[in-house]
């Protein structure tokens, strides 16, 4: 069995290819493994392209918590907790205060997942 090379030799080995040598590298790892280097190049674009001036709506919203619904207090306490990272006391603290703010200045992306996870719980969610 021949022997394992390590991470170090193979990025030694590239460094010394040429850019035509590394291209036909590519392209036969492409072919062996049936993957394509196409695919990680639009993933890294397309935050570019997020942060562009043409994107529309707020960039940082606040989830607030109007109320328990018709969910269990424990439920939605467990969710908060969750969410939050708070000890299980100041998420029940957090609750009993609704309507409160249970995160301010995130993503509308990230608002909506936790939209999701507390009114699953029954609770009555509202992003502003």
């Amino acid at each position: 069995m021949a022997e394992k090379l390590t991470n170090e030799q193979i990025l030694d080995t590239l460094s010394q290819m040429t850019a035509l040598e590394l291209k036909a590298l590519v392209d036969a790892v492409c072919e062996k493994f049936g993957v394509t280097a196409a695919a990680p190049v639009a993933a890294a674009a397309a935050p570019a392209e997020e942060e562009g001036p043409a994107q529309k709506g707020p960039t940082e919203v606040s989830l607030i918590l109007k109320g328990i619904g018709t969910g269990s207090k424990v439920a939605v306490i467990k969710a908060v907790q969750a969410i939050t990272g708070l000890g299980l006391m100041d998420a029940k603290k957090l609750v009993d205060g609704a309507p409160v703010a249970v995160k301010e200045k995130i993503s509308p992306v990230e608002a909506e997942a936790h939209k999701k996870t507390l009114t699953d719980t029954g609770a009555e969610v509202e992003i502003k």
